[in-house]
């Protein structure tokens, strides 16, 4: 009877004991590598609507940089406020961005009279209203979102510092039915 109750009590510190691991991994995960995070807004419509729930991507961005046309969740402060938002990268360290007639032109190193921005994500027959013309330092991005008419992005705020950025959108999990992995 004795070792049947030492087996018992061995049983429940090893349950125990792998509970509390697996709960110190996940608190890891979800800190340092994932986070999710739920749209709030029309900013990024059509590419992802109110109440969509996305994984965003923490770590990875460490080990390699940005690159245009990442979705990204950002940290914006306002007035004391902070808030998370999700946009897309428009403008690369270094670049040149010159919003005007309603388009972008984006001028670097290998492109120095610039080229107009293709975004196939957008609704049909949008507009990049402003008149910008903003040089990137090395730390910053430009950002914008999909529904330029609705959306608070770097149109208003200036560019952003990468340390801004939480993470890079890689998982829509919510709705089932548009289930996306993003390369």
């Amino acid at each position: 009877m004795r070792n049947k109750f030492k087996s018992v009590l061995k049983d429940i510190f090893e349950f125990f004991k792998t509970l509390v691991f697996s709960l110190l991994l996940v608190i890891f995960i979800r800190f340092f590598i994932i986070s999710p995070f739920s749209v709030k807004g029309k900013s990024m419509e059509p590419s992802f609507y109110e109440g969509e729930y996305l994984i965003v991507d923490e770590i990875s961005y460490r080990f390699k940089e940005f690159e245009r046309g990442d979705v990204v969740v950002l940290k914006y402060t306002n007035k004391g406020e902070s808030e998370f938002l999700i946009k897309r990268i428009i403008g690369l360290p270094g670049e040149e961005i010159v919003i005007n007639n309603g388009r972008v032109l984006i001028k670097n190193e290998e492109n120095s009279d610039g080229f107009y921005l293709e975004e196939d994500y957008l609704f049909e027959n949008i507009e990049t209203f402003g008149n910008i013309r903003e040089n990137l330092s090395s730390d910053n991005y430009f950002i914008l979102g999909d529904n330029r008419p609705n959306s608070l992005d770097s149109r208003y705020f200036g560019p952003i510092a990468k340390d801004q950025i939480v993470g890079r959108v890689f998982l829509r999990g919510y709705p089932f039915d548009k289930f996306t992995l993003f390369n």
